[in-house]
């Protein structure tokens, strides 16, 4: 019943920006952690960045820091990854995952990501 559902990738230049979205149904996640993956070629998944969505509290990984920004929209069940400045290496399927009972519990199907240079 519960399903996360991401959306928003594609293939872009270097430099440029993308928004990912993630929407969750079968569950209200307003009081749950919510959080980014993604998995490169070849590479195993690592974990990109997580959002409180009571508090509104964010963290990311140092590689990404300062150029993604994570944010929600409790009202729609809805969470996003904004993506600026763009590298190459920021190629990868990115997932959203739900953070319940003190497991990553939910997942969604991922969205493809590619950065050309």
């Amino acid at each position: 019943q519960v399903q996360l559902v991401e959306s928003g990738g594609g293939l872009v230049q270097a430099g440029g920006s993308l928004r990912l979205s993630c929407a969750a149904s079968g569950l209200a996640f307003s009081n749950y952690m919510m959080a980014w993956f993604r998995q490169a070629p070849g590479k195993e998944r690592e974990f990109v960045g997580s959002i409180n969505w009571s508090g509104g509290s964010t963290y990311y990984v140092a590689s990404v820091n300062g150029r993604f920004t994570i944010s929600r929209d409790n009202a729609k069940n809805t969470v996003y990854l904004r993506m600026d400045s763009l590298k190459p290496e920021d190629t990868a399927v990115y997932y959203c995952a739900a953070h319940v009972g003190g497991n990553f519990k939910y997942w969604g199907q991922g969205t493809q990501v590619t950065v050309s240079s």
